[in-house]
């Protein structure tokens, strides 16, 4: 067999030629071409990833304002609840010690109108009680009116102060109020006892004074001595009636 080696290194460089124009203007260009489309599905691909990333980020921002916000919400309740509960305690506390002070105000005045009402039953039981008794003892025998309070009121003057003594006896004459007249007698009794109390000689200058019911009165510039009946019941009157 006869090899054509023409031929053959013809075909060769056709071979030769043809992978170098394949590779110049088809692999070249494809693979160029393919791998500008693995970059721009690439680019595409980690933008879609950052934007995928980015919205997880937001979702997750928007999840955390939410709960953050439902969490303020939750607290702002609880305060106003709180708030709302102190409030009402307060004003529950208020309408209680407004009560209180109502009732203890009320109470008081009670109490107030309940003594002024027992002083003035008091008063009044005093008044007829003073005029019960004047009543009766103007019905006493007529030597009882004077006889009965000379040895008081001559025990008066005994026990009065050495100048208001002196005084009186300087007097001399002694201006006296009785019940009713004395007799000359009664008179002379009294001056006698008032002369002996007084250490000297006294005169009294007597003068009838019904409403002392009983007793008798000696009035002197430098003293008042009292011993009837119309001065005990007064003062008896003044001790029931008085306010406490």
């Amino acid at each position: 067999m006869t090899i054509d080696w023409w031929t053959l290194g013809l075909q060769t460089i056709n071979v030769v030629v043809l992978v170098w124009l394949l590779a110049r203007f088809l692999f070249r260009p494809v693979s160029r071409i393919i791998a500008e489309r693995q970059a721009a599905a690439q680019s595409a691909l980690d933008a879609a990833k950052a934007a995928q990333a980015e919205a997880e980020a937001a979702r997750a921002q928007a999840k955390s304002e939410a709960a953050e916000q439902a969490s303020a919400r939750v607290a702002q309740l609880a305060q106003a609840q709180e708030a709302a509960k102190q409030e009402s305690a307060r004003l529950l506390t208020k309408a209680h010690n407004e009560v209180a002070a109502l009732r203890a105000q009320t109470e008081a005045e009670i109490a107030k109108e309940r003594e002024a009402a027992q002083t003035q039953m008091a008063r009044e039981a005093g008044v007829l009680a003073s005029d019960i008794a004047a009543r009766l003892l103007s019905r006493l025998p007529e030597g009882a009116r004077i006889d009965g309070f000379v040895p008081g009121l001559v025990e008066a003057v005994r026990k009065l102060p050495e100048p208001t003594r002196e005084a009186l006896l300087a007097q001399g004459k002694l201006a006296l109020r009785a019940a009713r007249a004395p007799s000359a007698e009664e008179t002379t009794r009294i001056e006698a006892q008032l002369s002996e109390a007084l250490g000297g000689p006294v005169t009294v200058e007597l003068s009838v004074d019904e409403s002392l019911l009983a007793g008798l009165e000696l009035d002197a510039a430098t003293a008042v001595v009292r011993n009837h009946l119309r001065a005990d019941l007064d003062r008896i009157k003044a001790e029931v009636t008085q306010d406490d």
